[in-house]
């Protein structure tokens, strides 16, 4: 079945959303090989929460993320540590086992939290998930996301180092614009994760934003995203409002039924279907 949905991209001509009840590794094991262009996904890391009591096969999964990932895609993984005790360290294993199994880490990127309420007595308050940005080989697709520059006009800007070791200066136009670091911060909770009230029926919701400018970053309008444990559809949501097209699976029936409502409630079309 799943063969029929995503065996190429263009398979999946019509804009739209498909949501897949079932196990993310059991699905993707029927599709073939480099179909997924791109994949941002926040996975229940260190069963920090109850996720219908679902058991996390990381390696299985991350795997068939490698196998069906095309050449020059990439794989967003949005993921932190248990806290207790010290850190588990669970997201830097995640991601040296990516690249055991071949994936290149592009880059190692942070997702501020700006107004998180956690926290901590004998540390400094958590505020942070690590993005891992992970490629089968060199990224075919990367459009930088820009930001204004703080100051504009003519400024003395050093330049090159002279013998003695001082540094020459020369007077240079500062641009309007420039590309954004590699630390993303975002608001979370109503209003700043999402304003989509039903998704919050998930306990996990990442940033709207968040998915967003990664899906402008790495892929084009056509790429098929993916994301193997969908929950309440923020990626899809994201995906299809830039005219992507969208694969989403859940094992849970609950959390695939929340993203089609809330896809819906967005006047976003979306194709429920279950694994067998």
């Amino acid at each position: 079945m799943h063969q029929a949905i995503a065996a190429t991209r263009t398979e999946m001509a019509d804009p739209g959303a498909t949501l897949v009840v079932g196990n993310c590794v059991d699905v993707m094991r029927s599709w073939s090989p480099g179909i997924i262009h791109l994949t941002v996904t926040s996975p229940p890391y260190d069963k920090l929460r109850d996720y219908k009591g679902y058991e996390f096969p990381f390696e299985e999964i991350a795997d068939e993320l490698y196998r069906v990932t095309a050449p020059g895609g990439v794989l967003v993984w949005v993921v932190g540590d248990r806290i207790k005790n010290g850190r588990s360290l669970t997201s830097f294993r995640q991601a040296i086992y990516f690249q055991e199994i071949g994936f290149s880490a592009h880059d190692v990127m942070i997702y501020q939290k700006k107004n998180t309420p956690f926290m901590r007595s004998n540390a400094y308050t958590n505020a942070y998930e690590m993005m891992f940005i992970m490629s089968k080989g060199k990224p075919a697709t990367f459009h930088p996301l820009k930001e204004p520059t703080q100051r504009q006009g003519l400024e003395m800007l050093p330049h090159n180092k002279l013998p003695d070791g001082i540094n020459k200066k020369t007077l240079k136009e500062l641009k309007k614009e420039k590309t954004r670091t590699n630390i993303w911060a975002y608001a979370v909770g109503l209003g700043g994760t999402t304003r989509d009230r039903i998704a919050f029926q998930h306990p996990a919701v990442f940033p709207e934003k968040l998915a967003e400018d990664h899906i402008l970053s790495w892929s084009n309008p056509g790429d098929l995203v993916l994301d193997p444990m969908c929950g309440s559809g923020t990626t899809g949501k994201m995906a299809l409002l830039n005219d992507r097209q969208f694969i989403g699976i859940d094992v849970s029936a609950e959390y695939i039924e929340i993203a089609r409502q809330r896809l819906g409630e967005s006047g976003l079309p979306a194709i429920v279907r279950r694994d067998s």
